[in-house]
């Protein structure tokens, strides 16, 4: 759990979007709860300049930098030296005062650099000395990514710090471990750090990827191209470098008869929330979002509430942001949202969908229809993918997200954007399709 120091949080904001009227016995209620978080850290900020925040600059951190070093890192060899060249370019975006350490992953994990069971301490020298030990990296060994992380939490957790965040690159699958170890391990390190996920090339397992950076609430995504990996590491360590707190977590109260039928982050990426609640007293739970600097996120919460009839109104979940404390007790980040009920006879009022809820559902069908194509398509079920990424197309166009519609148009030729005919393309780049699948729970916010 981490400490709480009230210079290092940012100033939290919550507002609620809904349509609350509701039918006679209408009982579900939909809102979007955009959170905000500012006055702390400003994202990127370190970025070329890390001598620049003396150790009493900005929160304390550690961060543990994962590099895959499996024999098929030499095939081809740019992928073993693009591998180092970005470990170096996050060591020099460190700030004066992180803790961190290098982590070599093969079937088993070794620590590169400090060594010991210890983290260093980044200044100067000690940026150097990593990045020295960073030319003694071979390719050579298989892949146990569980091993890699479980020796990331003993080292991060070895510091008291606030914000403990891993950075995770590999180039293929899990194939020394099972996948009930690499879940095991993930449990076990989940809301002890964060971890970003980077996979290089296109030999490695979508779904393992982007389940690491969901589990421990990070980012996920592809280099195809080993040059570009130290652009994408630098920028991964430019953010977490602008967190600012960890552990901050969604709490929703409910009053009696009511119950959360799920709750979803929805921007800037979706990501199911629901089976991660834990209990926080009565009619009360938290949902985990991980750590913030300054930035803003969408959330889409679900509450079914108790029939009532026309006229009548309730409260039906309070949401507010708070860090709960190891001993059992809470802080509070300011901020708090109320999302109601109001039965009504008015049909126009009771059937009008809010905006926001309309843009993220079909955000979130997105992502999901995207996912059910692909897989379809690797199935060979030509008919049943080509409906499925047509509404993806579809999806996209209506909501305006221009990124996902580019990658779709790599997968299939689009005959009619805005009603979904599509012809799924003869060839396809590995590559552009695993950039489909990888980035397919990015999401665009409501055009204003």
């Amino acid at each position: 759990m981490a400490n709480f120091s009230k210079s290092n949080v940012p100033q939290f904001s919550v507002d609620v979007y809904q349509n609350e009227y509701l039918p006679e016995s209408g009982r579900e209620v939909n809102a979007i709860v955009t959170v905000s978080a500012t006055g702390g850290g400003t994202i990127g900020s370190a970025v070329g300049a890390p001598h620049l925040y003396g150790a009493g600059r900005g929160p304390d951190a550690a961060v543990a930098i994962m590099v895959d070093c499996s024999g098929s890192m030499d095939y081809p060899p740019t992928k073993m030296r693009g591998g180092r060249d970005a470990t170096a370019a996050a060591i020099d975006t460190l700030r004066d005062g992180v803790h961190f350490a290098v982590i070599g992953g093969t079937h088993v994990a070794k620590e590169v650099y400090p060594g010991n069971g210890r983290l260093a301490v980044a200044d100067a020298a000690t940026r150097g000395q990593a990045k020295e030990a960073l030319r003694r990296l071979s390719a050579g060994g298989g892949t146990a990514i569980g091993t890699w992380l479980r020796l990331a939490d003993r080292l991060l957790s070895s510091a008291e710090v606030s914000i403990r965040h891993g950075i995770l690159l590999t180039d293929g699958r899990n194939e020394h471990e099972s996948p009930e170890d690499l879940k095991a391990a993930l449990d076990s390190c989940a809301g002890r750090f964060t971890c970003d996920a980077r996979g290089v090339g296109t030999d490695w397992e979508v779904k393992e990827v982007t389940g690491i950076a969901s589990a421990l609430l990070g980012t996920a995504d592809i280099v195809a191209d080993p040059a570009a990996l130290s652009a994408d590491f630098t920028q991964m360590m430019e953010t977490a470098m602008g967190k600012e707190v960890a552990d901050v977590a969604l709490r929703l109260w409910t009053p009696v008869g009511t119950e959360i039928k799920f709750v979803k982050q929805v921007a800037p990426t979706v990501e199911e929330l629901t089976d991660r609640r834990t209990e926080a007293g009565p009619r009360a739970g938290d949902y985990p979002t991980g750590s913030w600097g300054d930035e803003s996120r969408d959330y889409h919460v679900c509450v079914e509430v108790p029939s009532a009839g026309v006229g009548q109104e309730m409260l039906a979940a309070r949401v507010s942001l708070v860090i709960p404390q190891g001993d059992g007790g809470v802080h509070n980040l300011g901020g708090q949202g109320l999302v109601k009920a109001v039965w009504t006879d008015d049909m126009v009022a009771s059937t009008r969908i809010n905006a926001q809820v309309a843009h993220y559902t079909g955000q979130a069908e997105l992502a999901q229809v995207i996912q059910q194509g692909l897989d379809l398509r690797k199935s060979g079920d030509v008919d049943g993918a080509t409906a499925k990424l047509g509404r993806a197309v579809q999806l996209a166009s209506v909501s305006g997200n221009a990124d996902t519609a580019k990658l779709l148009a790599k997968v299939v030729d689009v005959v009619d954007a805005a009603a979904g005919t599509v012809r799924l393309k003869a060839r396809v780049e590995e590559a552009d399709e695993m950039t489909l699948e990888t980035r397919s729970t990015k999401t665009v916010r409501v055009k204003k």
